[in-house]
């Protein structure tokens, strides 16, 4: 197939998947959001622009196809100036993001989204479900970061917006990014083809220091405290099992090739016990049990100056495993004789093949990553994590999912109040198991 070919491919793929997406033509954009040249371009809306979103631009700018950003959202100007700036500085050619298509505020990524042909999903991740629900609607490939929601309601929308996309064809990349990283992969293929048995034990950690604290300042309103600082509230982060250790819960569920049936355990805020630090808890340790009865350890903490740890281990029939971003993937059989052991050095950056991947099929037009799913339920793992910390109660997965326990404003304006809010020392309500109903 020569490269004509290969552009016609994809511009059908483009417009068959909008004609299912909207089942006519509605106004003048010919197909994928406005996509009606007829060169092989590859149209981008960055939703989001705070770090971790212009990471990710850089990283779909920086792939081999013909990409150019076309349009930005985010519901603050500052951010958006930032990310424009620094995408433009480095991709001159390939960004094109004039004022007018430069989107602020809470309504800002509909507009974007439908201009582009691929979407970027990369605010915090309380707004996942319902930039994730819009851009299926129009159409669109999507890659949207973890977690991609933070709350059951909103995995329930995610889920439903995934069948969607299956049907639509839309291609949707999840940023678990130890999916598409050669040491894991290269290890759970081994894994899932016997090599340590039946998996029956593992233990999952995401041991650090914590991030970043941003002061409130005298004009902030409520809602714009919490949206600067949305790490620290659960309607925005969902606290950092879910946010940050849902990364090593996947693996579990990855190894597991399942999700478990039901979830207990244990947190609390023993360092991290300032009103700066918003509702969240700084450690959790869970058991989380599979309907075979295998029950894998899961412990994230944010405590600064002791000994961390980023890393999963899993104990099988006939051997055991160990794995890690940073180091080799090895396999031992019982007696300890490595058996298996892939190197970490000239690996190819996950983030970066996450992009090459998915860019790459649809410049060909083919359909090959439907995430949101899997995505989804690890997140919804790590969720009901959290819920069994706050509760201190044994939190079933079906039971967990029935829940109508929404943490999203009423009303998104920078007037609004969000749920959580704080008393007369600014100090917010902490969830005490017993105590606190979760779900």
């Amino acid at each position: 197939m020569n490269n004509e070919d290969l552009r016609d491919k994809r511009r059908d793929f483009l417009k068959t998947s909008a004609l299912v997406a909207g089942g006519v033509m509605i106004n003048q954009f010919a197909f994928a959001g406005g996509h009606s040249s007829t060169d092989d371009t590859i149209k981008i809306a960055l939703i989001g622009c705070g770090d971790r979103g212009t990471g990710a631009a850089f990283q779909a700018l920086s792939t081999k196809q013909n990409i150019k950003l076309v349009a930005m959202a985010d519901a603050f100007q500052d951010r958006m100036d930032n990310s424009y700036k620094v995408l433009s500085d480095k991709f001159k050619d390939k960004v094109d993001v004039p004022v007018e298509r430069r989107f602020v505020g809470f309504d800002g990524y509909q507009k974007a989204i439908a201009l582009a042909d691929v979407v970027l999903l990369v605010t915090p991740p309380g707004f996942r479900p319902t930039h994730f629900e819009e851009a299926v609607k129009q159409g669109k490939h999507v890659f949207m970061e973890k977690p991609v929601a933070v709350d059951a309601p909103g995995i329930r929308k995610v889920l439903a917006a995934a069948e969607v996309a299956k049907k639509k064809k839309l291609n949707v990349v999840v940023g678990l990014q130890r999916r598409y990283q050669t040491n894991y992969t290269e290890t759970l293929k081994r894994i899932q083809d016997g090599a340590i048995g039946e998996v029956m034990s593992g233990q999952v950690y995401w041991n650090s220091g914590g991030v970043w604290v941003k002061k409130r300042q005298p004009a902030q309103t409520e809602m714009e405290y919490q949206m600067r600082n949305w790490y620290y509230f659960n309607w925005l982060c969902g606290d950092h099992i879910v946010e940050q250790h849902v990364h090593n819960i996947d693996i579990a569920n990855w190894v597991k090739n399942a999700y478990p049936v039901s979830v207990q355990g244990t947190g609390s805020r023993a360092w991290r016990t300032g009103k700066d630090y918003g509702e969240i808890y700084d450690n959790h340790a869970v058991e989380l049990t599979y309907a075979d009865g295998a029950v894998i350890y899961s412990q994230c903490r944010h405590f600064e100056g002791i000994a961390n740890r980023v890393d999963e281990t899993f104990q099988g029939t006939k051997g055991r495993t160990y794995l890690s971003a940073g180091n080799n993937g090895v396999i031992w059989d019982l007696k300890g004789k490595e058996m298996f052991s892939h190197p970490t050095k000239g690996n190819a950056n996950p983030y970066q093949t996450e992009h090459d991947l998915l860019f790459a099929a649809i410049a060909k037009g083919d359909y090959k990553f439907a995430d949101a799913e899997r995505g989804a339920k690890s997140c919804f793992t790590a969720i009901i994590g959290r819920y069994a910390t706050y509760s201190g109660q044994t939190i079933k997965w079906d039971d967990a999912l029935k829940a109508d326990n929404s943490l999203m404003p009423d009303q998104l304006s920078w007037t609004a109040n969000p749920k959580l809010m704080p008393d007369a020392n600014g100090l917010y309500p902490i969830p005490t198991p017993g105590k606190s109903k979760i779900i």
